[in-house]
């Protein structure tokens, strides 16, 4: 979780999983960051295994990183550890997720126009409250998680695609 929980550690794997390989320079002025702020955390990054290099990109001295994964999962369980500073690193990195969830959001509110009418009707802001037992709302959650992911190589090699993110948040909410 320390090796994540970083406002522009966060960014920068969000940027390579958004936009592909880059190199710290080039990470550093899409995001507004010095190179050597961006070429250290990336190495951070790499040193737990959340980007990689990316050599089929690179010339010469260049070093290209790329995202180690296509998705990152949390399930809540850092929060409760007895070490203060996890907790501290769950509890920033949580609050970043959320940040950049209502940045997504607010993005895609400001720019739905611009879309042609074909993927404006693709997007939901649905909410759904029901009563579920603590098993039962993690296994949905499994289940949903599942199902997305069987969606992944559908759109591999099909034309007309478009990045798509997928929000989804679940918790519980108070009886009264």
């Amino acid at each position: 979780m320390r090796g994540l929980a970083h406002p522009l550690r966060m960014n920068l794997l969000r940027t390579l999983r958004d936009f592909g390989p880059a190199t710290a320079s080039q990470l550093a002025a899409r995001l507004g960051e010095s190179s050597g702020a961006t070429s250290y955390h990336l190495r951070q990054l790499a040193s737990y295994g959340f980007v990689e290099d990316a050599p089929e990109h690179g010339k010469g001295r260049e070093r290209w990183w790329r995202s180690a994964h296509d998705g990152t999962t949390y399930d809540g369980s850092l929060a409760d550890s007895p070490d203060p500073s996890v907790r501290g690193a769950a509890d920033l990195f949580i609050h970043e997720v959320a940040n950049q969830h209502t940045r997504d959001l607010a993005t895609w509110i400001g720019t739905f126009r611009d879309w042609p009418q074909e993927w404006r009707e693709t997007s939901t802001l649905s909410d759904f409250t029901m009563s579920l037992t603590p098993e039962l709302a993690v296994e949905l959650g499994s289940r949903i998680a599942e199902l997305i992911e069987s969606y992944r190589p559908l759109g591999k090699d099909a034309e007309d695609t478009a990045k798509y993110r997928f929000h989804l948040h679940g918790f519980p909410m108070s009886k009264d």
